[in-house]
């Protein structure tokens, strides 16, 4: 295993606790996608890491010990993991959950999801890539009595292919998995999504219980339509739900058709949702609680979205259409913008409109993070109730 020296705050972030090691901080890298171990500038070890470009940087800090990535490591690491999410094996409530989530669970650039009987690998850089027959033999001696079957989504770019299936018993084309007692209907081997955010199940459930009872719900981005069935099943009165996707309005029927709620009082649209809400005030309609989970780009026929410089305009557009005293819920899943960074710029968009912050929600606990690092939290929700 090659030695690599690193700057002195490169060792104050290890010693931290940071595990994600950043382009900045390596610029002199001739090869990547290799095991190194760390040393200072005083030739003491500071531990294994591995390098490999992803979104998140040039590679991950592993232990402050000297470690081969074998089955036996990766054992270990996923019997912890798996004692970590104990109290969700045993619930037939929710179903679906992941199970290892990067540097949360001192592995980063690969997550594990659980759907049901099936696991679902995600590989978010070549290094890993490269490994992975070495975990997911480690993963099934740890998870063989729980997983049927498992699939794999490539999140790296230039992969060889978006998703495949690995092994075991294969799954429907689409199946149904529990989340707080609902039902969603999933997918594992079409691309990268699956059908449903695990992230966000927390603000589903507060829709479920009460939140959306009597209330009419404005769901944008809304892909699937999760979070409209969720309100739905807590008693909203109407729901709208907005995404450019064709496929949308199919996905979205299903999650109503597997809880039997019958979706006469809910709509989904296939448009732009800037051009929703453009038409929303011209035609003087107006929601009780509107609902923003953008993704953080997207590209249509007419324009670019970016969380980082659209989100203000997003947010004063939805303004123009919130019921008086009505709730904005915003989220942003964006490990690269902080949690006040975000708030900048609802503010920049809810302008001198009087609001108050309810909540703020990010990951559910099963999404352990490091809580040496803000990044590993990427998602944040606020909830806010604006007076006009």
């Amino acid at each position: 295993m090659s030695r690599l020296y690193v700057t002195s705050a490169v060792e104050r972030k290890i010693n931290r606790g940071v595990q994600c090691l950043e382009a900045k901080d390596f610029q002199k890298l001739k090869q990547t996608d290799k095991e190194v171990l760390l040393y200072n500038k005083a030739q003491q070890l500071l531990g294994t890491a591995y390098l490999s470009k992803q979104n998140k940087g040039i590679g991950w800090f592993l232990t402050k010990e000297k470690v081969t990535l074998n089955k036996a490591y990766f054992t270990a690491l996923f019997q912890k993991a798996r004692e970590k999410r104990s109290q969700y094996e045993k619930s037939d409530q929710t179903t679906a959950y992941r199970i290892f989530n990067q540097d949360g669970d001192f592995f980063g650039g690969m997550t594990i999801d659980l759907y049901g009987d099936y696991a679902l690998f995600s590989w978010y850089n070549t290094f890993v890539y490269s490994i992975r027959q070495t975990v997911i033999a480690a993963f099934r001696d740890v998870f063989g009595d729980k997983v049927k079957g498992a699939y794999e989504k490539n999140r790296f770019k230039d992969s060889p292919y978006d998703s495949a299936f690995i092994y075991g018993q294969k799954a429907a084309e689409t199946f149904l998995i529990a989340e707080n007692g609902l039902k969603y209907s999933v997918f594992l081997n079409q691309g990268l999504m699956t059908g449903i955010f695990l992230d966000q199940r927390d603000v589903r459930k507060e829709l479920a219980n009460g939140l959306a009872a009597g209330k009419r719900l404005l769901n944008l981005f809304s892909y699937t339509a999760a979070f409209s069935l969720a309100a739905a099943a807590g008693g909203a009165a109407e729901t709208v739900s907005v995404d450019l996707a064709k496929r949308s309005q199919e996905l979205s029927l299903a999650h109503f058709a597997a809880n039997d709620l019958a979706a006469d009082n809910h709509r989904f649209l296939v448009m732009d949702v800037f051009d929703y809400l453009r038409y929303a005030k011209r035609k003087g309609l107006f929601f009780d609680i509107i609902l923003i989970d953008p993704p953080s780009f997207a590209r249509n026929k007419k324009q670019t979205f970016s969380v980082h410089k659209d989100y203000p305009e997003l947010i004063a557009q939805a303004v123009d259409v919130l019921s008086e005293n009505g709730l904005i819920i915003a989220a942003v899943n964006a490990a690269n913008m902080s949690i006040s960074q975000f708030k900048k710029e609802l503010e920049k968009g809810l302008r001198t409109h009087k609001h108050t912050y309810l909540n703020l929600k990010q990951l559910p606990n099963d999404f352990t993070v490091n809580q040496a690092d803000e990044k590993s939290n990427y998602l944040k929700v606020f909830t806010i109730k604006v007076e006009k």
